[in-house]
């Protein structure tokens, strides 16, 4: 007698739960091989198939799966619940997505590769602010699920909080999973802790190999032996058991947002996995976003811990705003430096200090211009309205859209002239100026041109710290809570083009970077400086940042945000459609615009929509973009409106869409 299943199946359509039979009995979470069409596809058990579901068609006509699927492991009840969440709050196939999360199944499985930690005692006493936070946190650790955030300023020890924490979850049996927002920090971390805990530590992020992250898995699925589990968003699907603790380090970050696929944010994802657990979570950061600021401070379930000074009696680094304004020209030799920022450099080099140099830009120059004809070069290939960005090594033009690249031409294409200028400047253009200033010191970058693996990462902070090297150069992923005990003066370039960006996020990224950036100073030492070159000396996010103001700039910001309706106030889902061709595309987004108009006015009254509108650059690679906002103070008529668009949409050829909740960037 066969056995009638609910399977997920990993298709890119939210109709992806289909019926199928099997004459063996299957396992809610069991994964296997089922028909769908012509080909195969693989899926997840949800559960057996009611009465009800069997009642609308003939059972005759029901598929059976093909097969389970061999040396895969069954998703448990905790998992699967986590995934369904995520399908329904994010609007995304639950089919898909699981198998978009989960590693690649391997048919020669071996123990994966691990730290054993070492169980030494820690080498340092909690100063009385972070021993307080300590003892408020530990006892909720047997009282199920429950919220903390640590907003301790850069420098005042969050880690030796979260060690603290973490020893005396894994010193009673339960494991550990720590988040943190990019590759970078992981080599930092796991010394750290695997030096005082006691027990295995895992990392999980891009550097590890896919039979790697199968280990891993397929370990942490087998076992429930207390682990720490470290790594970037995508760990947080990893199976732990008996979980004690979640920890998410700089939870600010963007990082944790993914912009393909499933625009999942992993921080969010690990609260909601925490509840699931029923154990408290912990989030952290010396700038938190202005959301979770407001909801920790105002609200009765969960609790804010503040620290407000750096440990050892630190001191906040001097800020110094130097006004770029008709300073110098592109011409000059020392472009993009200001005479005085070089000779803050020069001074600290001779002292024997190290100096970090800030620019949020990759290559030689944001792009080459034709001096005769004022022609600029784009990618022709697909259409991107942007300009190509300089890459002086590679000698390359390249698209930071797609992955258009093209070689530096001889000469314009439109006049012929030989003669083309570099406007703008990034890391590469930076570190070329500096080593042409002082060629007795060494001047290397730190951006994602120069290290593309984990192995290129230690050894450029090892070669950092060990003092081969005294200027570097880089960009955001120097602001990732680095401790460099040399580094006393951080210049910060081009941040303008940040702070004027059109989102209304804009200034509180500028914040946080800020903040992040010269955070990396004066760690270790009182006399430090950040100079920051700016057009914008006399923007309010500067005072603040130079006030050390530890919660005004957030205090300062949530009017503005109550008054445009932004979050915290409200929610934003943005619905995104894409086509190769532009006229369709409008007249399908103006359509969908209407409806949904008609929809609000009649069912969900609390959203507003905005739009439809094309995207800031209209077309990326060879496909335009417009969008629609969609804003309430109301989460569930906020989700009727997008769900209501999903049962009613007719799927148009040529016409792609994604829903995006909780966007971290708008138009």
């Amino acid at each position: 007698m066969s056995n009638y299943y609910q399977v997920a199946v990993n298709f890119p359509s939210l109709q992806s739960i289909l019926t199928y039979s099997y004459e063996v009995e299957l396992a809610i979470g069991d994964l296997v091989e089922v028909p769908l069409g012509r080909r195969k596809s693989q899926g997840v058990i949800l559960g057996p198939a009611t009465k009800e579901q069997l009642s609308g068609f003939d059972i005759k006509k029901v598929k059976p799966i093909t097969s389970s699927v061999e040396n895969a492991f069954s998703l448990n009840e905790k998992e699967l619940a986590l995934y369904k969440w995520m399908s329904k709050y994010y609007h995304y196939p639950i089919g898909k997505l699981v198998f978009d999360c989960l590693p690649k199944i391997l048919k020669r499985p071996r123990k994966p590769d691990f730290i054993m930690g070492k169980n030494n005692d820690l080498p340092f006493e909690l100063n009385d602010v972070q021993a307080q936070i300590v003892n408020d946190i530990e006892p909720t650790i047997h009282k199920g699920f429950s919220q903390h955030y640590v907003h301790g300023v850069t420098g005042s020890g969050k880690s030796a909080v979260y060690l603290s924490l973490m020893k005396k979850v894994i010193d009673e049996g339960k494991s550990v999973q720590f988040l943190l927002p990019e590759i970078n920090l992981t080599p930092q971390f796991t010394e750290m802790f695997a030096e005082f805990l006691k027990c295995n530590v895992y990392t999980y992020h891009s550097g590890v190999t896919p039979s790697e992250k199968y280990n891993i898995w397929k370990t942490l699925n087998e076992s429930s032996e207390p682990v720490l589990v470290m790594g970037v968003r995508s760990s947080i699907f990893l199976p732990i058991e008996n979980l004690g603790l979640v920890i998410v380090d700089e939870e600010h970050d963007q990082s944790f947002k993914q912009t393909d696929r499933c625009p999942y944010n992993g921080r969010d994802v690990a609260i909601k996995k925490s509840q699931l657990h029923n154990c408290p979570i912990l989030l952290g950061s010396a700038t938190p976003t202005v959301e979770n600021f407001y909801q920790f401070k105002n609200s009765d379930g969960r609790t804010y811990h503040a620290i407000h000074d750096r440990a050892g009696g630190g001191q906040f680094p001097k800020l110094t705003l130097s006004d770029t304004k008709d300073k110098f020209k592109e011409k000059d030799p020392a472009y993009p430096f200001l005479d005085s920022t070089l000779e803050q450099i020069e001074k600290r080099l001779e002292a024997g200090e190290q100096v970090l140099i800030f620019i949020n830009k990759l290559g030689y120059s944001n792009f080459i211009q034709c001096r005769n004809c004022a022609h600029q070069f784009y990618n022709d290939a697909c259409g991107c309205q942007n300009n190509l960005r300089y890459f002086k090594a590679k000698n390359c033009l390249s698209c930071s859209h797609c992955d258009f690249v093209m070689p530096v031409p001889d000469q314009c294409p439109e006049c012929a002239g030989i003669s083309l200028m570099n406007k703008g400047f990034g890391t590469e253009k930076v570190e070329q100026v500096l080593r042409e200033i002082y060629p007795q010191y060494r001047t290397e970058r730190f951006d994602r041109d120069e290290i593309k693996t984990t192995k290129d990462l230690t050894t450029k902070l090892n070669r950092f710290h060990n003092k081969e090297i005294d200027i570097l150069v880089g960009t955001q992923m120097l602001a990732k809570g680095h401790n460099f005990r040399r580094v006393n003066l951080v210049v910060i370039l081009g941040i303008d083009s940040m702070l004027n960006y059109a989102d209304f996020r804009s200034t509180e990224k500028t914040y946080q970077l800020v903040e992040q950036v010269a955070g990396r100073a004066g760690r270790y030492a009182d006399d430090s400086e950040v100079i920051i070159q700016t057009m914008n000396t006399d923007h309010q996010v500067f005072e603040l940042i130079q006030k050390h103001s530890f919660d005004e700039f957030y205090e300062s910001e949530l009017p503005l945000r109550e008054l445009c309706a932004c979050p915290p106030f409200s929610k934003i889902v943005m619905m995104y459609f894409s086509s190769r061709f532009r006229d369709r595309l409008i007249s399908t987004v103006n359509q969908v615009g209407t409806q949904l108009h008609k929809v609000i006015e009649n069912n969900y009254s609390s959203v507003r929509l905005l739009g439809p509108t094309p995207m800031t650059i209209e077309k990326k690679a060879n496909q335009f973009t417009w969008g629609i906002m969609l804003k309430s103070d109301n989460l569930n008529e906020l989700h009727g409106v997008v769900s209501t668009f999903e049962a009613n949409y007719k799927t148009i050829s040529n016409i792609s869409y994604k829903i995006d909740v909780d966007p971290m960037h708008l138009l």
